[in-house]
């Protein structure tokens, strides 16, 4: 009989810790600080040299081996429960003293190694005893000050120190000091370090002698007289977390689980980081050949050009991404693109959804992250209701552009910005996102469909340089009258609008009429054309 604990570490309420500020450089900083706490700091606390942590602890003599770590999650087996929390113990200390703010969630459990089945322990702990105390958890209320004191521009928390002894600019760069409290100063302190660890995995990609990753919002493209908008990206994996059990389901013994388990995780976070490279290897050509610099503007630091893009969380299926706001719907399908075509360990085909939230530059951060996730979350329900017929899924994509702010959900924005009533009846919905990807036999709602029809607004014979026309069509699509559009056409003396890509047949009627099935086929790309810039054919 062999007595081993596994420890599982989660993470709660990580998405309001990263993009609770309105600065970019704090949210790199507390993204940084949520990978180093579940990684990094992990291995550091166990004493065990880094090449050793992984060596089979039934057999290695050692006292523990991580299965996996990182992401916001770790999974760990200890020779005894005594060791497992003790670890537990220095790793939650370090937590409070050098991230704060960070909420660990960690649950232990023995089990014989010859006599249990690993896979049943740590499923049973992740869906009963996490899941448990994170629901059952009573949120902190931290003590906000005794006395005089001031408060912390980011989190209202009192204020402990001030910015500029952490923020290092250029030279030619003016330093804005603020207040912080203990929380912010942590995550401006995590900075550099996480521009390091950035600049070290793109080093293969990105020339740091000439191109750095921006520190704020300001240097995605802002320039004079041009656009001044951002584009929040957020990139969710499909049904990984039941790859990921199932993966580990098939395992023949608790030593080819754990294996399993580090091969599926580890192989997730290469395709994440490795489509993210592709995206930047496309943005970096762009430059070269005069697709970006001027028209989204150019800004140097130490003769280094600032990239229009910069990662916040990434590695694995869990992406997020700010860029320059005309860059973020095209951003977003070439990351799908490339993610589709890495493998992971099952060898299944990956597919992701995607939600862009284009806001201007300076609008509150936290707010357009939300936003970008329920986006992503209406993508996934497309995939859900063609679960039927494609069980494997498909890779889909939705996007809201706010040119001024945004009041209420999704769900709310939609019905009162896009749907429009005929006759107390019928619902008529002005937009066909979110959109699949790739091109299908029975869908004209996808990527392709939807970019043919901006390329013809923009290049087009019929409407190159035609704005008012442009705009008068979308003015008649309101209507919600196929009527009226038949009326446009012959005004304008048009055969009709232009071609979708052929679907069944309803290319034809969507040119004559503009909409199908009560939805339309233009709205879309007539909304999109500002703020959409092509980078690859």
């Amino acid at each position: 009989m062999r007595k081993f604990t596994i420890t599982v570490i989660d993470t709660s309420g990580i998405q309001g810790y990263i993009f609770s500020s309105n600065r970019l450089r704090e949210n790199i900083g507390a993204s940084h600080l949520v990978s180093e706490v579940t990684g990094d700091w992990v291995e550091e606390t166990l004493g065990v040299p880094k090449n050793q942590q992984k060596e089979p602890i039934e057999t290695s003599g050692l006292n523990v081996e991580i299965i996996y770590a990182g992401g916001g999650n770790t999974l760990i087996v200890f020779k005894s429960r005594k060791i497992a929390i003790n670890f537990t113990r220095i790793l939650s200390k370090r937590v409070l003293e050098e991230a704060p703010g960070i909420n660990l969630v960690v649950a232990h459990k023995e089990f014989d190694w010859d006599e249990d089945d690993l896979y049943q322990v740590v499923k049973n702990l992740m869906e009963g005893e996490i899941e448990r105390r994170k629901n059952e958890r009573i949120p902190s209320a931290p003590l906000l000050g005794l006395g005089v004191t001031t408060s912390c521009n980011s989190t209202q928390l009192p204020a402990t120190d001030r910015s500029n002894k952490y923020i290092q600019y250029g030279d030619d760069e003016e330093v804005d000091s603020y207040l912080t409290s203990t929380e912010t100063k942590q995550k401006l302190k995590a900075v550099n370090r996480a521009n390091k660890k950035l600049q070290d995995m793109f080093a293969d990609v990105v020339d740091g002698d000439i191109y750095q990753f921006p520190y704020r919002t300001d240097h995605l493209g802002r320039s004079e007289r041009e656009s001044s908008y951002a584009a929040i990206v957020h990139v969710d994996g499909n049904s990984m977390g039941k790859r990921f059990q199932k993966y580990g389901e098939d395992a023949e013994n608790n030593r080819d689980y754990i294996q399993r388990m580090r091969d599926f995780s580890t192989s997730v976070e290469e395709a994440g980081k490795n489509a993210l490279k592709a995206v930047v290897q496309v943005i970096t050509k762009s430059i070269q050949e005069g697709k970006v610099v001027g028209k989204l503007g150019e800004f140097q630091l130490k003769a280094k050009y600032y990239l229009p893009f910069r990662p916040l969380v990434y590695g694995g299926d869990d992406i997020t991404f700010i860029c320059e706001g005309r860059l973020g719907i095209e951003l977003a399908a070439l990351f799908l693109r490339e993610f589709e075509k890495q493998r992971v360990a099952d060898c299944k085909k990956l597919t992701a959804c995607a939600g862009i939230c284009v806001v201007k530059t300076h609008y509150p951060f936290a707010r357009a992250y939300k936003i970008s996730e329920e986006l992503c979350k209406e993508a996934k329900n497309l995939v859900k209701e063609n679960k039927e017929l494609e069980p494997d899924g498909f890779s889909a994509i939705d996007w809201h552009l706010a040119a001024s702010g945004l009041f209420g959900s999704i769900s709310e924005i939609r019905k009162l910005e896009y749907q429009v009533s005929v006759d107390k009846k019928d619902t008529w919905n002005l937009a066909m996102r979110p959109l699949r990807l790739e091109k299908h036999s029975s869908e004209w709602r996808t990527w392709e469909g939807f970019t043919q029809i901006v390329k013809e607004f923009k290049q087009g014979e019929n409407w190159k340089e035609r704005h008012n026309k442009v705009m008068a069509l979308r003015e008649v699509l309101r209507k919600a009258d196929e009527n009226a559009t038949k009326e446009f056409l012959s005004a304008y003396k048009l055969s009709q609008l232009p071609s979708f890509p052929e679907s069944s047949g309803r290319s034809e009627q969507l040119a004559r009429k503009g909409w199908l099935n009560n939805r339309c086929g233009y709205f879309d790309a007539i909304e999109a054309m500002e703020f959409y810039l092509e980078l690859e054919d």
